[in-house]
């Protein structure tokens, strides 16, 4: 009777470990069930960033290997195939503890300290973006960079998944930047004057921990401002300004479906 107990625990233990996905919910990555909106793919800006406490170790190890990171990213220039990861990886922590967006302009770098801005430039059609690399990887042959959704669907990489690209990182923080908040006016994109700059409330709660968490949780993921304004013991969590309707509708749109059916946009 112990006998067959003991056979009938391992077996649902081993049935168990057999099912067991780890921390992501797909065992393969995949291609998101939407493209880019075009808000999605501007450029995000350079600038000045401490290094962050996480994913900085001078060595660590992957599957057995040792990798090195660089004690600065001045001067760093790389050419080699790029990658991309999507869906699989959407909403979980990065090495350095940002939550993944497929659709901002990230990107994961086995040796550069964490965060770095770089220009990644396709070498095959010269296309370019700026990404900011918050995570590690990719460890998959000769790969140099694994790029955002948003980044590799900018450069052309949808048909192939992979490219060639150039990678030089950006520490001239002096120089002039793009105003990328400003879109050209066209059928797709409309351009809300200063003036009328709106911001998104996402919810509202006296809970000050709660409110700070999600603030903090949304600013990561989403890569927009987020404040929290207090009035008669009421937090409220609000992100922006967004001067732009199109990136307001898409984000808007976004928080509804991940669990704030009442955010509304306000002045």
């Amino acid at each position: 009777m112990k006998i067959k107990l003991l056979m009938t625990m391992l077996l649902i233990l081993v049935s168990a470990c057999s099912t067991n996905t780890g921390r992501y919910q797909q065992h393969k990555d995949s291609k998101p069930s939407r493209a880019p909106t075009t808000s999605e793919l501007i450029d995000i800006t350079p600038r000045a960033e401490p290094h962050s406490r996480g994913g900085n170790k001078s060595q660590y190890q992957v599957r057995g290997k040792t990798y090195s990171v660089l004690k600065s990213a001045e001067n760093f220039s790389q050419t080699g195939i790029a990658s991309w990861y999507g869906e699989k990886f959407h909403g979980h922590l990065t090495s350095n503890g940002e939550i993944y967006n497929m659709y901002a302009m990230s990107a994961a770098h086995k040796n550069l300290p964490l965060p770095t801005y770089l220009k990644v430039t396709n070498n095959a059609n010269s296309q370019s973006v700026i990404v900011r690399v918050n995570d590690r990887g990719p460890f998959h042959q000769n790969r140099i960079i694994d790029l955002s959704y948003s980044a590799a669907y900018k450069l052309g990489m949808m048909k192939t998944g992979v490219a060639n690209v150039t990678i030089t990182t950006i520490t001239d923080f002096s120089l002039p930047v793009p105003n990328t908040e400003q879109l050209t006016l066209t059928e797709d994109t409309i351009v809300v004057a200063n003036d009328q700059r709106k911001y998104i409330q996402v919810f509202a709660t006296k809970n000050e921990l709660l409110a700070n968490k999600t603030a903090q949780a949304l600013q990561s993921l989403y890569k927009i401002n987020t404040i929290i304004p207090m009035n008669n013991g009421i937090y409220r969590v609000q992100m922006g300004p967004i001067n732009n309707q199109e990136a307001l509708n898409t984000l808007l749109v976004s928080l509804k479906e991940s669990g704030y059916p009442k955010a509304f946009s306000r002045k």
